[in-house]
C-alpha cells in the first residue's frame, strides 16, 4: 500500500464528529491513534467544544517514533490524558518519549505537561505560548476543571521548560525534525513539525480543514494569511496532520482555511463598504462553509471579530 493510500484510509474512517461523544471507550482518549505514514502517529480528537464525554480530546495528539526515542506532539487537556497516550505509545514501541512539544498554550495542548515531567520529559514550546501559559494558565485549568470534572484530577500548570522563537531542530535515529514558527496565525505561539524527508507536517492550528476555524480577539486574520503565503506555502507539505481533524492534504486544509479567511474578509470588506454596522456583520453570507463542524458555534462569532479587525485597517 502507498502511502497516499494510507492517509485516503485514515482521512474516510470514523469522522471526528461532533455528533460523536467517544470513539474509544477503552481509554480516556476519544480514539485509538492511527499510523498517518510510517512511524507517525495521531490520536484525532472529537471536532466538538471540549467536554465531559470526550475527556476534552477535541485535537489531534501525534507521536514520531524514530530508532532513539519518541517526540510527542501535545500533552493533551489533562494528566490522564497523558498518560493514556502514554500507554498507546508503549503498545507500539519500546522507545522512550524523550521530548513533548505545545503546539501553542491552549489547555488541550499543554495541560498534560505535568505527566511528562513527573517523567523526566523535557517540553518544548514558542516563547509566545509560554507567556500565554504563564499568564492564563491557572484560568485555563479551571476551566477544564468545570467541564472534566474527576477527570481533572492530577492535572496541574507546568510550563514547557524549553522554549524557542523561530526554529528549533531536533535530530534522532537519523530523522531531522523541524519545529517551526512561520509567523502569526490562530493563536500566540502557533508552532508546526516539519519532517522534511517524509514531507509531512503536523500543523497545528494553522490549518484547519473539518471543522470551521475560530477567530479569537487576538488574531489577526491579514497576519494569518500573510504567514500562510509567504511562509507556509512555499513548504507545501504532501501530508497534514492539522490541529483538529483527521490527517489530509495540503490543498485540503488550503480550502478550509485561506480560503476561508480570505472569502471572510472579502464578505466584510463590502459589508464595511455599504456602510454596513456590527450588528448586521454577523449575518454575512458564510452558507458556503455551512457543512463544517462547529459553524452554528463559530460562523457569527468569526464573522463579527473580523469586522471589528477590519473596521479599522
Amino acid at each position: 500500500m502507498t502511502v497516499a493510500a494510507a492517509v485516503a484510509i485514515v482521512a474516510t474512517q470514523a469522522l471526528a464528529s461532533e455528533d460523536i461523544a467517544d470513539q474509544y471507550p477503552a481509554s480516556e482518549l476519544y480514539s485509538k491513534p492511527v499510523e498517518v505514514i510510517p512511524h507517525v502517529f495521531s490520536a484525532i480528537g472529537a471536532t466538538a467544544p471540549p467536554t465531559y464525554e470526550n475527556a476534552g480530546h477535541n485535537n489531534n495528539l501525534s507521536f514520531i517514533v524514530t530508532d532513539e526515542g519518541v517526540v510527542v506532539i501535545n500533552s493533551g487537556a489533562s494528566s490522564r490524558l497523558a498518560a493514556a497516550l502514554h500507554d498507546e505509545i508503549k503498545k507500539v514501541t519500546d522507545q522512550p518519549v524523550v521530548l513533548v512539544i505545545n503546539e501553542n498554550g491552549q489547555g488541550h495542548a499543554m495541560l498534560g505537561n505535568g505527566y511528562w515531567r513527573d517523567q523526566g520529559v523535557d517540553i518544548l514550546a514558542h516563547v509566545d505560548a509560554v507567556a500565554e501559559t504563564t499568564e492564563n494558565g491557572d484560568f485555563i485549568l479551571q476551566g477544564m476543571e468545570r467541564y472534566n470534572k474527576d477527570r481533572a484530577e492530577g492535572t496541574r500548570v507546568e510550563h514547557a521548560n524549553l522554549t524557542f522563537e523561530d526554529e528549533y531542530t531536533v535530530t534522532l535515529g537519523g530523522v531531522e525534525i523541524k519545529v517551526l514558527h512561520l509567523g502569526p496565525a490562530h493563536d500566540p505561539g502557533d508552532l508546526q513539525v516539519w519532517i522534511p524527508q517524509w514531507d509531512i507536517m503536523i500543523t497545528g492550528d494553522i490549518a484547519f480543514h473539518e471543522r470551521m476555524l475560530p477567530i479569537f480577539e487576538h488574531t489577526c486574520t491579514s497576519c494569518w494569511i500573510e504567514t500562510w503565503e509567504t511562509k507556509l506555502e512555499p513548504i507545501a507539505p504532501t501530508y497534514v496532520i492539522p490541529g483538529h481533524g483527521h490527517p489530509t492534504n495540503f490543498a485540503q486544509v488550503r480550502r478550509y482555511t485561506l480560503d476561508y479567511l480570505k472569502d471572510l474578509r472579502e464578505k466584510i470588506g463590502a459589508h464595511i463598504d455599504e456602510g454596513g454596522d456590527l450588528a448586521s456583520a454577523y449575518y454575512v453570507d458564510q452558507s458556503r462553509w455551512a457543512h463544517l463542524d462547529t459553524f452554528e458555534e463559530l460562523a457569527t462569532k468569526n464573522a463579527g471579530r473580523v469586522f471589528e479587525e477590519m473596521e479599522w485597517e
